[in-house]
């Protein structure tokens, strides 16, 4: 069963008297483990998109299932509960607390949870090595670089015990280098903890190395013009970005996205 469902997604807002159509026919599945990219133009619906999937918003047609449960008319405590229970968000701000440390930091999930504090660090403690944050745990987020902070940020998430994680413009705050370093680290860790991914993101290297599938929005109503598969098995290698079949992938999303 797909932990995530949209069929027939369109969403209207009400602007003066008028109705504005910002999504139209939206069908989009995720299992377990995937890994999808939204990419296109602005104006095309990717926030609106991404705020229906995180349930900050309900659409105004179609239907949406997540982990089995169906969303339609639920009221916004109801959505609330479930947005709560399965998803967790990662911004390019990091939003992590300036007056706790890193461990504090990523443990705060398990202490909301009702874990006592000290069982809380030592269970996020086990994680610091293999999210590569060994050594961080006492720095206040203003001591860690970029890419640290983003990956106590992505621990974080992954300890609230989301079904599904939702990344906006996730790593466009780093420098290239740190951003590089960064994708190989999590395509690593994300072959170790299966969790289920969808980001938004401007950066069509970063969608071909990171993605399973990307989808490309566009029109007003923004709607899914294309879905490219990359059947690249994942971890990439270091070199993928230099094949002739990376620029293979990189040309039909230029064509796709009408960027040519």
């Amino acid at each position: 069963m797909a932990i995530l469902e949209l069929k027939d997604i369109c969403k209207d807002y009400i602007q003066g008297k008028e109705p504005v159509h910002v999504l139209k026919h939206i069908d989009l599945t995720v299992e377990q483990g995937d890994y999808l990219a939204i990419m296109g133009p602005s104006g095309s619906g990717k926030t609106t998109l991404m705020n229906i999937i995180g349930c900050l918003d309900l659409p105004t047609s179609g239907s949406y299932t997540l982990n089995g449960e169906n969303l339609q008319d639920l009221s916004d405590d109801a959505l609330a509960e479930i947005r709560n229970k399965y998803i967790g968000f990662v911004f390019q701000g990091f939003y992590l607390l300036p007056k706790m440390n890193a461990l504090d930091n990523v443990a705060l999930p398990l202490e909301l949870a009702g874990t006592d504090r000290k069982t809380a660090r030592a269970e996020a403690m086990r994680y610091f090595e293999q999210f590569g944050l060994q050594g961080t745990e006492d720095r206040y987020p203003a001591q860690l670089s970029g890419g640290m902070r983003q990956r106590a940020a992505l621990l974080r998430t992954y300890l609230f015990g989301k079904s599904v994680a939702l990344l906006d413009e996730p790593f466009s705050a780093l420098d290239t280098i740190t951003k590089s370093a960064i994708h190989r680290w999590y395509l690593d860790v994300m072959e170790q903890i299966h969790l289920s991914t969808l980001f938004i993101t401007h950066d069509i290297d970063e969608a071909i190395l990171l993605s399973d599938r990307i989808y490309i929005l566009s029109g007003r109503p923004g709607h899914i013009t294309d879905e490219i598969h990359i059947n690249v098995p994942k971890p990439r290698a270091g070199d993928f970005t230099l094949t002739p079949e990376f620029l293979a992938y990189k040309r039909q999303i230029i064509e796709a996205m009408h960027l040519s």
